[in-house]
């Protein structure tokens, strides 16, 4: 018999009734260390002072009034966005599939609107991840989500990931731009090298094609910059954010140039919950803690420590763990052949650190933007027991 609550996923037996910080409890009272974040997410961690007392005054005064009139949080935090940022202008929504669809129906429309109809094609990547919607699993191009839902939405060619001529090789008289994480997080938390970001930008300005970036998940500080693509000392016409931009509180975006953004008139696209009272108040708040002199100086600097702890785990290792990469507090640790990426997310469970898995066996570390160092080196240590019991019975079985 069918539960209740439909199953679309394959749960954890864990349930958990209050949380602080980095760390989260359940009924009981066992405590965790979150490196997840509800994958990405609780960029503040849970219960963020701030944040709470926020949201709780806005949701005291209004909630929800719907776009047919002025929301004047959502007009701040556009103007805040747009100040911190590319952007010229910005749309909210709900969830990071739904800005991605926005962003592509975005770079479709300026097409059409300057008179190249026939520009409707994104080029998208191996390993991508852009959401569950039917265009979305399109563009990501796994199979393994497509299977059953009919025939594949037209209009996305894919190649392979970090490669320049792939890409230039691709372009064709139907082409309208690129969609591109610049750390793929579900596909393996794998950094697009800077010099590609930049050889991408370069050949969307020779092609005279539209550059836009996935950033719901490396994005909104979670690199050590507000924007995964300043890094590489860019700017694109047009990305995609939700997960952290409203530290837990559904928000999605869409942060445009006017060459784009010009092209959502009244009518073409629109949203009844985004851009709420409620949603906008949480996303201000975020803003003010991000924002805050120093905060992103410190999400860099503990990201680079919990870095060189996961390095070290690699070398005392070297038999569990193949690699490190990511950018910032989005950090993936690449399993060897035979070692399951679910398996260690349930032996670090067993040690009391939540993390998440990815693709290419990957055990994805994404913890609040909060984190200390010492929390870091608290995660180091109980990543450490769980592999070393990963490797008992390897060592059980070489014995034998």
């Amino acid at each position: 018999m069918i539960t209740a609550l439909m199953p679309t996923y394959n749960r954890a037996d864990l349930a958990f009734e209050a949380g602080e910080g980095a760390w989260l409890w359940t009924a009981d009272q066992r405590r965790y260390l979150d490196f997840g974040s509800g994958i990405a997410t609780t960029s503040l961690g849970h219960a963020h002072p701030h944040l709470v007392a926020t949201i709780a005054d806005q949701a005291a005064k209004v909630m929800h009034v719907s776009n047919l009139y002025r929301v004047p949080q959502a007009e701040r935090l556009a103007e805040r966005h747009v100040a911190a940022s590319f952007a010229d202008s910005v749309f909210f929504c709900n969830s990071g599939a739904e800005a991605n669809e926005g962003m592509v129906k975005a770079v479709r429309k300026a097409m059409a609107e300057t008179g190249r109809p026939e520009k409707f094609r994104m080029i998208t990547f191996e390993g991508a991840f852009h959401g569950r919607t039917l265009a979305m699993l399109a563009a990501t191009g796994n199979e393994k989500y497509l299977a059953g839902f009919g025939p594949k939405v037209e209009g996305f060619d894919q190649i392979p990931f970090g490669n320049l001529n792939a890409l230039r090789d691709a372009i064709g008289p139907h082409t309208a731009g690129v969609l591109l994480e610049p750390v793929q997080g579900e596909g393996g938390v794998r950094p697009a090298s800077l010099d590609f970001l930049r050889g991408v930008r370069a050949a969307c300005d020779e092609f005279g094609i539209l550059l836009a970036l996935d950033e719901v998940q490396c994005g909104m500080g979670r690199s050590g910059k507000l924007w995964a693509h300043q890094r590489a000392g860019i700017e694109p016409d047009v990305i995609s954010a939700a997960k952290g931009i409203g530290g837990g509180f559904p928000l999605g975006a869409i942060l445009a140039k006017e060459h784009v953004a010009r092209h959502l008139k009244p009518g073409t696209h629109g949203t009844t919950y985004g851009g709420s009272p409620l949603a906008c108040a949480a996303g201000n708040a975020v803003l003010d803690v991000m924002l805050a002199p120093g905060f992103l100086e410190s999400v860099d600097r503990v990201g680079r420590h919990l870095w060189r702890g996961l390095l070290g785990l690699k070398q005392r290792h070297p038999g569990l763990v193949e690699d490190v990469r990511g950018a910032g507090l989005l950090l993936g640790v690449k399993l060897a052949d035979g070692i399951a990426n679910t398996d260690a997310q349930a032996e670090a469970v067993g040690q009391g650190l939540l993390t998440v898995a990815a693709g290419q066996n990957v055990l994805r570390l994404a913890p609040p933007l909060i984190i200390t160092e010492r929390e870091a080196d608290e995660a180091l240590d109980r990543l450490d027991r769980a592999l070393r019991r990963l490797a008992m019975p390897a060592a059980k079985v070489a014995a034998g």
